[in-house]
């Protein structure tokens, strides 16, 4: 059974992703008031683990971007769950938690984007191999807002509980 398309395991995949997105975004929104949300950091991390491990279930043809983008989280994900629940986020853990953290984010951002332009008829339309120059620019915008963001969660985030 197909829906929008995509095969109910698809489906929950991309359900998975878009949890991890809204997760993350709300996460970072904390991490930049110096707020320690734990809720909102496992959802994040929990579905983000689960979107990448999903992504190593498709039928494997070689390593692709998503491959590659999989393999990337894969320790930056481990290193954010170690400093985070192993070493609670103690002395330097706090901001390797912090880039491990939002470089995942950010290259689950990257994917939706990249996916948009492929899925999204009107983005398609601009950019139909995905080298042209909008895919370009709002990947770089986006890669720019988070080293932004990023940089500026790990100089102010002090929280008071983790």
């Amino acid at each position: 059974m197909m829906i929008f398309a995509l095969t109910p395991f698809t489906l929950f995949h991309v359900i998975l992703s878009l949890v991890g997105i809204v997760a993350g975004i709300v996460a970072l929104r904390g991490w930049l008031r110096s707020e320690f949300r734990s809720g909102w950091n496992a959802l994040f991390l929990g579905s983000t683990v689960a979107t990448v491990v999903t992504g190593f279930l498709f039928p494997f043809s070689g390593v692709t971007p998503a491959i590659g983008v999989g393999i990337l989280m894969s320790p930056l994900l481990a290193a954010a769950l170690f400093a985070l629940y192993a070493r609670r986020l103690a002395g330097h853990w706090r901001e390797i938690f912090l880039i491990c953290s939002t470089a995942s984010l950010y290259l689950n951002v990257f994917v939706l984007v990249a996916q948009g332009f492929l899925k999204v008829p009107a983005l398609n339309a601009l950019a139909p191999t995905g080298s042209e120059p909008p895919f370009l620019v709002v990947q770089v915008i986006v890669l720019a807002a988070f080293l932004w963001l990023g940089y500026r969660a790990v100089r102010g985030f002090r929280p008071m509980t983790v």
